[in-house]
């Protein structure tokens, strides 16, 4: 299999992601990995003992976080992004991975790849924390500020197959993320979608409620990207709000100062978990090819991570299944 990597994507590029795939290269050899962006910048990076597995494919601009997305896209045909994006187009690659600006990799999907046949709006699907450490697949959680019923179910059928075909999970959960848990709670739209969900060939457990997603009421979160995305930031910022009170609360006296000295790992490492950034990639589902968005500030372990998760997504026939599923053949 080949794996096209944005050499130029990320807080880190080109040398943590380079890095990162000569680690990956190494891990596993029977795959292809494409580096791809500036051959000046890249080279250096590879050393003597560059795997053979390994491979520099020119692109000569970059897309920068400020540049606004389609227009860049649409513009910068050389840029590494949309030179990886064409690779899988043109199935001279079986999946990309980017570290980029998010926004110009949704449009590289849609622009470039394309979207599968069937598809109304392709989802970007990140992986929230649980304190159990599992994770909930999310999906939308910004891509699509709007959705339908229908959109709404094809979320749920293609995060039900990552989830069975990627973590292995035998009939993973479905929820969708409503005001209350009875059938007939919400807005018009999710009790449209409730029945929809609830005929689909998943295992649909019904509404959710966010105040139990930490505790990974469900495995697959089914939103459309307004609610998602308010729903990922209130968290974000409680968690912030409350580790601030804590260092505050800490810092009021010599005792509390060696409390501090004394919890402090067990703190870092809860921040590390409640930290949605640390739970790998997140792909963009429902292109005709796979598309994984890597943090903007990847390192070594993350981009070896992303691969890994390509790999996986690439072997157990990801693509192909959510294209079956969905035009029902």
């Amino acid at each position: 299999m080949r794996i096209a990597i944005d050499a130029m994507g990320g807080d880190h590029a080109p040398g943590l992601i380079v890095a990162g795939a000569l680690e990956a290269a190494r891990e596993w050899p029977d795959t292809e990995l494409l580096l791809v962006g500036d051959p000046a910048a890249i080279e250096p990076l590879l050393g003597e003992g560059k795997p053979a597995n390994v491979k520099v494919v020119e692109a000569a601009e970059v897309i920068r976080p400020e540049d606004e997305p389609v227009r860049a896209v649409r513009r910068k045909k050389g840029a590494s992004m949309v030179v990886a994006g064409r690779l899988v187009k043109e199935k001279e690659a079986d999946a990309m991975l980017s570290a980029g600006n998010t926004g110009a990799l949704m449009a590289t999907g849609l622009l470039v790849v394309g979207r599968l046949e069937g598809i109304e709006r392709p989802a970007l699907a990140p992986m929230m924390p649980t304190m159990d450490d599992i994770g909930v697949l999310a999906l939308d959680l910004g891509a699509n500020m709007d959705a339908k019923p229908e959109h709404l179910l094809q979320y749920a059928i293609m995060g039900s197959l990552y989830r069975a075909k990627v973590h292995g999970m035998d009939q993973p959960r479905v929820g969708l993320l409503n005001v209350g848990t009875e059938a007939k709670k919400g807005n018009e739209t999710m009790k449209a979608a409730y029945d929809l969900l609830s005929e689909a060939p998943i295992h649909f457990i019904g509404n959710v409620e966010s105040r139990d997603v930490l505790n990974r009421n469900c495995d697959v979160l089914i939103c459309d990207g307004f609610a998602g995305n308010i729903m990922l930031k209130a968290m974000e910022g409680a968690a912030g709000t409350i580790f601030t009170a804590l260092k505050d609360a800490f810092g009021q006296s010599i005792m509390t100062k060696l409390a501090a000295a004394i919890m402090l790992p067990r703190l870092k490492a809860l921040k590390k978990k409640m930290d949605y950034k640390e739970h790998g990639g997140a792909p963009l589902l429902g292109l005709n090819g796979l598309v994984v968005k890597c943090h903007g500030s990847s390192d070594i372990v993350a981009v070896k991570n992303a691969v890994r998760q390509a790999r996986i997504a690439i072997q157990n026939k990801l693509v192909e299944s959510i294209a079956a599923e969905i035009n029902g053949k």
